[in-house]
């Protein structure tokens, strides 16, 4: 895998998926029973988004001012956003020296996905986290391996839908966020939703994916359909305009089995996160159910 989330860390696609991710949780959280956070693609935890824009031997464009840049100073942000940022300021604080938080006026220091969860987790709720790259799995243990409840595995997060599910609690919030570097990507993902929803079929399942090709999310969107699975909706989000020479023009979580009505929350931020991080015209943003509660 050449894959290093550390360059793209805080851009619209984490703005996104992070600003979903949250509420997600918390909707988890409505019911006192605890639940296990399965991150199968957890990355390293911690972004130093000065070190991410320097590269590994030449300059590069950072991608964090069109993302979580654009919110770090706005105060007409809707609640979950309010939300999302509150927590990723948090972090980058935590993370400073001295000298560093003399100024805050842009983020230094950038959370993952696992942080996110270690952050708003319970005492009754697990966290397990996997990443298979050396590299990536020895920077997230040494972020999070203090945390007593959470468990890190360097290993291949398809298989732990396997080994993890069903967890004792009977509960569980799943985050499958790949690399989409592998031509097959699409079916293992496929293949890790229709085994878990074999394992634990009440389970809460979240993918991430880029919108690249729209034929090749719209044959995904149908592959997943036919699992049959619990309700299910998308919400995406589109920077770019469908002419525009742009590879990647958006993204989109796909969620089933969400926490009851947490659509009604999270369908007016869309569109204001298409307006606030919008690259050029025709930039977009959509809730819809593709299997109906």
């Amino acid at each position: 895998m050449n894959y290093r989330h550390q360059y793209h860390a805080g851009n619209f696609a984490d703005v996104l998926k992070h600003a979903l991710l949250i509420p997600l949780l918390r909707g988890m959280q409505r019911k006192d029973k605890g639940f296990l956070y399965l991150d199968t693609h957890a990355g390293r935890g911690r972004y130093d988004l000065a070190s991410a824009a320097r590269g590994d031997t030449l300059e590069r464009t950072p991608e964090w001012p069109a993302g979580v840049g654009r919110l770090w100073e706005r105060t007409d942000l809707p609640a979950p956003v309010a939300d999302y940022l509150a927590l990723v300021k948090a972090f980058d604080r935590r993370n400073r020296t001295a000298a560093e938080a003399v100024d805050l006026s842009k983020p230094r220091f950038y959370p993952g996905s696992p942080w996110l969860a270690q952050a708003l987790a319970r005492p009754q709720d697990r966290l397990a986290l996997c990443e298979k790259h050396p590299e990536e799995f020895a920077a997230l243990r040494a972020e999070l391996d203090f945390e007593a409840r959470a468990t890190l595995q360097s290993m291949d997060g398809y298989t732990a839908v396997k080994a993890v599910l069903p967890p004792p609690e009977k509960r569980a919030f799943v985050l499958i966020d790949p690399p989409f570097e592998d031509p097959r990507e699409y079916a293992h993902v496929v293949g890790a939703l229709r085994e878990g929803l074999r394992r634990l079929s009440g389970g809460t399942f979240a993918v991430w994916y880029p919108l690249t090709e729209r034929a090749r999310v719209d044959a995904f969107f149908a592959e997943l359909v036919a699992l049959r699975p619990p309700p299910t909706w998308s919400a995406e989000l589109t920077v770019v305009g469908p002419t525009s020479p742009v590879k990647m023009k958006g993204c989109g979580l796909v969620v089933i089995n969400p926490p009851w009505q947490i659509d009604r929350e999270l369908s007016p931020l869309l569109p204001w996160l298409a307006s606030v991080l919008a690259q050029s015209p025709g930039g977009t943003a959509d809730l819809r159910w593709l299997v109906p509660e």
